[in-house]
């Protein structure tokens, strides 16, 4: 919190979710608005929003609000976003059930919108036509569970989707996935022969570096991609063998070999993720944004850091979130499946959702009743280094808080 709710009451839960999976939150309400009719979710695939930053506007304008972790508790390491949709899932359900709200809205901010929307999507489908697995095969289950659409959709800050981002700033130039500093200089973006220079001077790229820079990030989450199959298919056979008639029977160190294969989860390691070429070169996409990612000032060094996207992950997992050839988890694909009000708010100089991720994403919205709006600020709307100041939160909130007023009152 910027501020902390005033007059405010809030519950610590446990969830559970449709596969019994269970999730933590906590619901938030204000005193002086004892029985609301609105309820606000709030969910990230990594990212705990228990105490987002928007809660206490919300509270102050007589909404309930759930902000929860998913089932992975922070970590991508394993879980798919389809199974997080169960999470949401759950977590609308306990506001209609249990607090009796009238009016759901989901509020997706950062990696928040595409998980939303990506289960609004879902659940306005009917039973029989939700997508029925996973990218890894794995059955959804969605057919099965109770998925109440939202009535509102808010996007804040929200970029096209993990995958989507990942696409964008995967380094290209990795000749070794086992190597961290394995290269191809052709491709190198923080090489000065191709255009970078020494920060935080900005460095400019020529359109054809760039195309072939794009094209090589595709074909490295190809690969990928490639990788991730193989070895859930590797699972999946030795899966089949087990079950195969007279395996039993089999001498046991075989039996013993094919068992271990058929659990094993291999650990993707995925070096050098921050690597997009509009963190240096103002000139692609121009915005207001600072020199910089969202995460470091020094993308050319951050890239090579423990810390950052989809550095770790299962097969199933890179695949589901982080894949921008095989996630699902697509903002503008999903946006094109909803059609209750939707409101989105770019945060101008942010420095990973860029103004054509912004309009790309709400010209995708389907919507008859849709708002675009945009706020000077960085992504998280926070305030200048070292100030005080809320940061640019209020403006945002200003906008969002009127804009759901006029749908329910």
């Amino acid at each position: 919190f910027r501020k902390n709710p005033e007059d405010a009451s809030s519950e610590s839960l446990v969830l559970r979710a449709h596969d019994l999976r269970q999730l933590r939150a906590v619901c938030w309400s204000s005193r002086v608005h004892p029985k609301p009719k609105v309820g606000v979710v709030l969910m990230h695939p990594r990212i705990d929003f228990t105490h987002h930053y928007a809660i206490p506007r919300l509270l102050d304008a007589g909404f309930c609000v759930l902000g929860a972790m998913n089932r992975g508790g922070g970590s991508d390491l394993y879980v798919e976003h389809e199974e997080m949709l169960l999470d949401v899932a759950a977590c609308v359900r306990f506001l209609k059930e249990k607090r009796n709200v009238e009016r759901v809205v989901l509020l997706g901010n950062s990696g928040g919108g595409s998980l939303l929307a990506y289960y609004q999507a879902e659940a306005r489908a009917a039973p029989a036509e939700r997508t029925k697995e996973s990218p890894a095969g794995n059955p959804t289950r969605f057919d099965s569970a109770p998925m109440t659409p939202a009535d509102l959709m808010v996007y804040v800050a929200a970029h096209r989707g993990q995958g989507q981002v990942l696409l964008d700033c995967i380094d290209p130039s990795v000749t070794d996935e086992r190597d961290p500093v394995s290269v191809d200089a052709s491709l190198d973006l923080y090489d000065e022969r191709n255009g970078f220079r020494e920060p935080p001077e900005p460095s400019r790229y020529t359109p054809e570096f760039l195309e072939r820079f794009r094209a090589a990030q595709a074909a490295r989450v190809e690969r990928i991609d490639g990788v991730a199959r193989a070895l859930i298919e590797g699972q999946r056979t030795a899966a089949t063998e087990m079950s195969a008639p007279g395996f039993d029977v089999q001498p046991a160190a075989h039996r013993r070999e094919v068992a271990r294969r058929r659990v094993t989860d291999p650990i993707l390691t995925v070096y050098r993720t921050m690597a997009n070429p509009s963190y240096v070169d103002p000139g692609v996409d121009p915005s207001p944004r600072d020199y910089g990612s969202l995460l470091s000032d020094r993308p050319d060094l951050m890239n090579y850091a423990s810390l950052g996207f989809a550095r770790v992950c299962t097969a199933r997992s890179w695949l589901s979130t982080w894949s921008g050839r095989s996630s699902k988890a697509d903002l503008c694909a999903n946006v094109a499946r909803i059609q209750e009000p939707t409101l989105v708010v770019h945060a101008a100089r942010d420095r990973e959702v860029l103004p054509a991720d912004a309009r790309r994403i709400f010209d995708a919205v389907a919507s008859k009743d849709r708002t675009f709006r945009e706020v000077r600020a960085r992504h998280y709307f926070e305030p200048e280094p070292g100030s005080a100041e809320p940061g640019d939160v209020n403006a945002m909130m200003d906008i969002v808080i009127p804009w759901i007023h006029e749908r329910v009152s």
